[in-house]
């Protein structure tokens, strides 16, 4: 019955004002005061209301307006926005004439729950426009972010098309949480992952090419991204807003006449980094025999020269020997297994097309678009379809609806086995298979036959069927009422669905499942995410003094199926199916979800433009911890004085923007595992046939969110004009709380307990300079530049029985109060003994003493973690009379990097010159006294004197710099496009990590790693080169 009330209710309020009021129609012509041309797509509407319309090709416009308006606003990105003073009574044409923002104050802000004017906002906030990631040839979009956020880094797990990338902004504040930004589309917190098909127990491996949930969206669709870093940003999302938030704004419909945009572009790509070169047969044969002397040419009871190393190994069965004598007999062909496995200049397609229009009660924005990208090796690919539709409506003048619908399909075909030396990874084969073996039979074939043990992908590529399907559908709808003048109330639901495909069959002739006569298993995910929030708004204006007050609740709740197949033994080839198998059959599933219910309240102050202040408070409650610990309080306050609005500062006509700002606040982070705080009991064991439990978890009742305390102090500037600008900030942000896993008794019958314990700072200043080195209507050069530093130390680790702190260690790293997270910890290479060629290290620490033992040598700390400790980008753009140069830079240092699987391919033993194959490098070896050389002496041994064992010897300065993005390209001019009725055309060249920089001549790998800072057998980043053309009728 009350709900019936209600409807009724709401029915009457919508139908008062049907009655529409008579309107009068106005037009106009609005131009540019740098050039005196008309302003395509300037926005005007009538203030107060939702009526509005765009400007044409012609900077003209006509808009029907209620006789009760007063005011209309035109805005465009760029501009100044202005205002007109409507007077009926003298309706002639409108002469508007907009003038630059060099400043960009009129900028509005996205926050995710809200919009600002960029000089309103108090926090610390990048905001990256459409002009500036669109036709980036990626298929992430958070790929094209790198070098243009200070603060924000981007390492590269893997080059392969569709692959996560781990983002940190502000540095690492978690050792066993999640150190991943927040991200928000639409205003809707999104699941951003990897979604690889992979899952604990299902069969298959976390080493296969990763998925990325953001390869769902195309970049062209996309209208601004901002980033928050900083409390007063993002404790609106409260404990998911720890590590920073990215918030992604698709692009909206205008109104005005419809407007077609056509993008379409093809290139190539390759390697940005081919690492190491390998020896040839001819090296690796030397090397062989040099090991073979080394070992027994002086044995007494058998002695024997360098040069007759061969027979005498071949005379007592060497099968090494045996290997290079076959070699020999064929004419010593050198099989090179890194080029057999390149897809050289590798194909990347993208077309997308898309339209937008509207009128004074609805407008649209659609698109659809199509990515076809080869990876490197050859063997595996990445497509992606998309469509986007965002519609939005005005019920009634008081009432709008609006609905924004991604869908799109996702594959990545020929996964790869990387991150990891499988004998299938095809990055392996450069490294491990022996030059003296062939890719390829005469005959044109896969060779099978290898000695090594290794698979050769180029068969495996063509018999075995792996892939990764991904269904993605997005739809966020919102219905906003004006109940009253100032009052606006919002409901919106967010529904985000990815189904995700995954297949591996491995043939039974060749590889892994040969044993088995071929294995197949199959993985269906789903993940469901729902978003349901209601706000409430309110402006409320008193003379000169501005608030606006937010209330909303949001409710998220996501849920994760996995079901997944196995079996094995096909009767016949061409068989890959589950049903098809004939043996061992297996199947499981797996469920996870969790809950968040939060309450927000945002406060915002602004006195004419001068003082500006924040308070935000939310407290948010998640599933993920126990009842008592369920519910947290986050909350931050900030302000901002803008100087150059003061009356003091009128006769500063240099000075055209100087702003102060601060902001504290207390953020979470509840990105853990599922019910980590409880006890549990497992049931996937067997007893002898039966089903059994057993303990699994101990538990702990008290667990609850790591925090930050975030404090924020910085300022903003323009002078001359805005020909010169920036920002600068200083950040410290301190992770308490910390989750560590802590050490049991053995008598309870578990290995540890997680506990909030530990606290970790970083801190450190960012800034951000632009200049407009000429600024001319048909001539302009700019310069931007931003750098950040970080400071990342760890304060306090949980202790023992004794007090003493528990330190985590690993072979090469270490987390220890008073260091940065992770410091490199390891044993010191001191070179090679000139007089014996034996390996060194150093006894103690970092220098003194050295022995050629290494048990003897202590550990030691190299002074530099994996976590950069200063990072920045350039970027420079020219343009004359149509013509444009844009180029992009990135850089990063003050970290190091290890050169991870040296073990193997730097031995100075059999791995290298008998079973697998090294790097060349290895033909500096030592051969003879006096000779200095970084390269031990060479034994026909597994592994002499341990000089791959793991030291500083493999350890490199991190230190780098890119040219990310470098574009060259042509616009039209009007007078020609509009002969063939066209808005606008543009031709390009871009070309994507062109060159690299690397302080360590010694690192030959490519330097942009994962963040645990280890180099993989892994696709590196790509190098394209792109032709394009954008088109707008």
């Amino acid at each position: 019955m009350l709900m019936k009330k209600f409807l009724i209710l709401m029915i009457c309020i919508m139908s008062l004002g049907m009655v529409q009021a008579q309107t009068v129609t106005l037009s106009g012509l609005v131009t540019s005061a740098a050039d005196n041309l008309p302003i395509p797509g300037v926005s005007v509407v009538v203030m107060g209301t939702t009526i509005g319309t765009t400007t044409s090709v012609d900077g003209v416009f006509s808009l029907d307006v209620p006789e009760t308006s007063t005011t209309l606003m035109f805005s465009y990105v760029g501009m100044v926005t202005q205002t007109y003073d409507i007077d009926f009574s003298s309706p002639s044409s409108i002469e508007i004439v907009m003038q630059e923002d060099y400043l960009n104050l009129e900028e509005v802000i996205v926050t995710g729950y809200s919009t600002r004017l960029k000089n309103s906002i108090t926090g610390s906030t990048v905001q990256i426009q459409a002009d500036e990631i669109k036709d980036i040839p990626v298929t992430s979009v958070d790929q094209t972010l790198q070098g243009k956020v200070a603060g924000l880094t981007i390492s590269t797990s893997s080059g392969t098309p569709g692959a996560i990338q781990d983002i940190r902004i502000r540095g690492v504040g978690s050792i066993t949480a999640g150190n991943e930004p927040l991200f928000v589309v639409d205003g809707v917190p999104i699941i951003n992952g990897n979604f690889t098909g992979f899952h604990p127990g299902m069969g298959t491996t976390p080493n296969r090419s990763s998925l990325s949930a953001l390869a769902s969206l195309n970049s062209n669709d996309i209208e601004t991204i901002t980033v928050l870093k900083d409390a007063s940003a993002t404790s609106a999302y409260g404990a998911r807003g720890s590590n920073g938030v990215i918030v992604i704004t698709t692009k909206k419909g205008r109104t005005g006449k419809t407007q077609f945009n056509l993008s379409a572009s093809y290139g190539f790509q390759n390697k940005a980094s081919q690492g190491r070169d390998v020896l040839t047969g001819a090296q690796r044969e030397k090397l062989y025999l040099d090991g073979v002397y080394h070992s027994f040419g002086d044995d007494p009871t058998d002695p024997f020269t360098r040069e007759e190393a061969f027979d005498w190994a071949l005379a007592n069965g060497f099968g090494g020997a045996a290997n290079y004598q076959a070699w020999r007999d064929a004419g010593r062909p050198e099989g090179n297994w890194g080029e057999a496995m390149r897809n050289k200049n590798a194909p990347v397609t993208n077309i997308n097309l898309s339209a937008s229009g509207g009128d004074q009660t609805s407008s649209f924005y659609a698109s659809a678009g199509y990515n076809k990208t080869e990876a490197t090796v050859v063997g595996a690919d990445f497509r992606r379809i998309n469509g986007t539709l965002n519609y939005s409506r005005n019920f009634h003048k008081r009432v709008k609806f609006s609905t924004n619908n991604n869908v799109s399909n996702t594959a990545q075909n020929g996964l790869l086995l990387e991150q990891s030396a499988y004998f299938a990874n095809p990055h392996l084969s450069k490294y491990f298979m022996p030059p003296i073996d062939q890719p390829r039979n005469e005959d044109g074939t896969a060779n099978t036959v290898q000695p090594s043990g290794m698979y050769n992908w180029l068969y495996l590529k063509d018999h075995d069927v792996t892939f990764n399907k991904m269904t993605r559908a997005m739809t966020n709808n919102s219905l906003e009422w004006d109940i009253i003048d100032n009052l606006k109330f919002k409901t919106l639901i967010g529904l985000d669905f990815v189904f995700v495909d995954y297949k591996n069959y491995s043939n039974r002739q060749y590889g892994d499942s040969q044993p088995e006569n071929g294995t197949s298993n199959r993985t269906a995910e789903q993940n469901f995410n729902l978003v349901f929030q209601n706000s409430l708004t309110y402006d409320l204006n008193l003379n000169d003094h501005r608030l606006t007050f937010m209330a909303l609740m949001e409710y998220q709740k996501n849920n994760s199926n996995w079901l997944w197949g196995y079996g094995e033994n096909y009767s016949t080839d061409g068989l890959t199916n589950l049903d098809q198998s004939g043996a061992n059959w297996d199947a499981g599933s797996h469920f996870l979800d969790w809950m968040n219910l939060s309450y927000l309240g945002m406060i915002n102050y602004n006195y004419q433009g001068k003082y500006v202040a924040d308070v935000t408070y939310r407290r948010e409650g998640s599933s993920k911890f126990t009842k008592d610990q369920r519910y947290g309080n986050f909350w931050s306050a900030g302000a901002a004085w803008n100087l150059s609005q003061e009356a003091f500062m009128g006769n500063v006509n240099w000075l055209n923007n100087l702003r102060v700002r601060a902001s504290y606040g207390i953020s979470g982070n509840s990105d853990v595992g599922i019910n980590q705080y409880q006890a549990l009991l497992s049931y996937d064991a067997d007893y002898f046939g039966q089903g059994a439990v057993y303990p699994s978890r101990f538990g702990n009742a008290i667990l609850t969110w790591e925090k930050n305390r975030n404090m924020d102090v910085g300022f903003d500037f323009g002078v001359i004009d805005g020909r010169i600008g920036g920002s600068f900030s200083y950040f410290n942000k301190e992770t308490y709380d910390l989750l560590q896993d802590v050490p049991l008794t053995r008598t309870s019958g578990h290995e540890d307990i997680t506990q909030n314990v530990g606290t970790v700072i970083n801190k450190g200043i960012e800034g951000i300079m632009n200049f407009d080195i000429v600024r001319r209507s048909d001539f302009n050069i700019s310069l931007s530049a931003n750098f950040a530093t970080l400071n990342n130390e760890v304060k306090e680790l949980a202790k023992d029985a004794n007090g003493e702190d528990i330190n985590i260690e690993t072979s090469s790293r270490k987390i220890e109060v008073g260091h940065p997270i992770y410091e490199w910890n390891l044993r010191t290479w001191a070179g090679v003994d000139p007089d014996n060629g034996d390996p060194l290290w150093y006894l103690e620490g970092t220098s003194g003493e050295t022995t050629n033992d290494y048990n003897e040598a202590e550990k030691a700390y190299q002074g530099k973690s994996a976590i950069p400790t200063f990072t920045g980008g350039l970027a420079l753009h020219i343009d004359f009379k149509g013509v444009f140069l844009d180029a992009n830079v990135y850089y990063a240092g003050g970290h190091m990097i290890y050169e991870d699987w040296a073990f193997y391919t730097h031995m100075n033993g059999r791995y290298t010159t008998d079973y697998y194959n090294g790097v060349a490098d290895l033909t500096t070896s030592w051969t003879q006294s006096g000779q200095v050389t970084d390269y031990p002496k060479i034994y026909h041994l597994g592994n002499p004197n341990f000089a791959t064992n793991t030291s500083s010897r493999f350890l490199y300065d991190g230190d780098y710099m890119r040219v990310k993005d470098l574009v060259l390209g042509y616009d039209l001019p009007r007078s020609v496009v509009e002969r063939i009725r066209f808005s606008g055309i543009r031709v390009y060249v871009r070309g994507t990590n062109m060159f690299t920089w690397i302080k360590d001549d010694r690192m030959k790998y490519d330097p942009e790693v994962r963040a645990d800072g280890f180099t993989n057998l892994t696709t590196p980043p790509i190098k394209s080169v792109v032709f394009g053309v954008n088109l707008n009728f």
